[in-house]
């Protein structure tokens, strides 16, 4: 039996993760935001699922509730940083205030529950981070800057922090998820003041496109574009976990795996096509490897 620690398990992918590993017999903590959301769960299973409210926002909330569960629990084998929201829009249609909630929880959230965290897992001598990406953390496209620049700055971070952890008996692994059957758009969707100028640019029709406004095209139909099945990602990523071992990004979906690949392309492509300008800015007392 392993004990998971997994914030943000309200619903959406985090919830079949946990549901998945409560019927296998492990027990797992879980932050929700709104209380209740899992009495189901917590009357079927009793002690094996652990909850507390927390607010990724609040890092004094953070820090306290991870240390809670740690008292409480005695030890937390893998800790999943889950929780975050999408805000959609162009660039120029978001609030400061709709940009820096984002990141506060998105970004600094992540990092502020995995830096509390650490000490633990040092202390213990082992642990697993699984850092919940996205597909959107290789690509940026009109409507998602915002969004795309919140999993980016994670890939980032949690890559470096990768490396320092290993020394430790420390794993980590970004999952990289493309479009999920879940909840994530309807429930979790925040949008910028839609702004005339962009209203018949391709970021607004995203927008609209995620709004349903689109003509013959409704938010039903727009889930069946969607080609994730959550069951079977939790699947995959409770699977790596007990292996232990693997890529430190975990792509999931077939979208995910086109979309990182042609952005990995199209990025190569043009580096390549830039080699002579970049060797030309070197000093000329530069030695140049063979």
């Amino acid at each position: 039996m392993q004990t998971w620690f997994i914030t943000g398990a309200s619903g959406g992918l985090a919830s079949r993760i946990t549901r998945r590993l409560l019927e296998r017999g492990d027990r797992v903590a879980v932050t929700v935001r709104k209380p209740g959301v899992l009495d189901d769960l917590k009357a079927q299973y009793g002690s094996r699922l652990w909850q507390a409210h927390l607010d990724l926002t609040n890092p004094q909330q953070i820090v306290e509730v991870i240390e809670r569960a740690w008292e409480e629990l005695g030890t937390i084998d893998v800790f999943v940083n889950n929780a975050a929201y999408g805000l959609y829009g162009a660039v120029e249609e978001a609030s400061d205030g709709q940009i820096e909630h984002l990141f506060k929880t998105n970004v600094l959230g992540s990092l502020r529950a995995t830096r509390a965290v650490l000490p633990f897992f040092r202390k213990q001598g082992s642990g697993h981070i699984v850092q919940i990406s996205s597909m959107a953390g290789h690509y940026s496209t009109p409507g998602m800057g915002l969004y795309c620049s919140s999993k980016w700055a994670v890939e980032g971070a949690f890559e470096a922090l990768a490396k320092e952890a290993a020394p430790f008996n420390i794993k980590t692994t970004i999952v990289e998820p493309g479009g999920i059957r879940t909840n994530f758009i309807t429930s979790n969707a925040v949008f910028g003041e839609r702004m005339d100028a962009y209203r018949d640019k391709e970021a607004g029709q995203f927008v609209s496109l995620m709004k349903g406004e689109l003509p013959g095209i409704d938010m039903s139909m727009f889930n069946q574009m969607v080609v994730g099945d959550p069951d079977k990602m939790a699947q995959q990523i409770i699977h790596r976990i007990d292996q232990g071992e693997g890529p430190i990004r975990m792509a999931l979906g077939s979208d995910a795996y086109e979309q990182i690949r042609e952005a990995l392309l199209d990025r190569l492509a043009a580096l390549d096509a830039q080699k002579e300008l970049a060797y030309s800015t070197d000093a000329d007392d530069v030695v140049r490897r063979a």
